[in-house]
């Protein structure tokens, strides 16, 4: 998954992160918000090693991308690549920092975000 999402890495970055989110958080739905926002978490872990966080930088930088393989534009089915992207990434991440993190403390942070987000 790495080097397929690697193009979108120049699209991340913290500013352009928190743009998206705050300017979609309130169409994406509380599950889809959270599952980017423990990727988010487990970005910032000093816990996490690199080629994890490659992973995640591209996976974010196709949520934040305006350019997708469906634009974000369209009603309802706008951010399904997305979720595809950002679900599949959550599960190969879980699985890839078990060891080296606590996914449940960044789950506990992303509903928290999302609260003070969405109320």
């Amino acid at each position: 998954m790495t080097n397929q999402y690697q193009k979108y890495e120049k699209d991340y970055s913290e500013k352009s992160f928190w743009q998206k989110i705050k300017g979609t958080a309130h169409k994406l739905g509380r599950k889809f918000l959270e599952e980017i926002l423990i990727l988010y978490y487990t970005l910032l872990s000093s816990q996490t090693p690199l080629h994890v966080k490659a992973m995640i930088i591209g996976a974010l930088g196709y949520f934040i991308s305006p350019i997708d393989l469906i634009p974000d534009v369209l009603p309802i089915v706008g951010y399904t690549d997305d979720v595809a992207v950002i679900a599949a990434t959550v599960k190969t991440v879980t699985k890839a920092v078990v060891k080296h993190c606590k996914i449940e403390e960044f789950r506990e942070k992303a509903r928290q975000k999302i609260e003070e987000l969405l109320g």
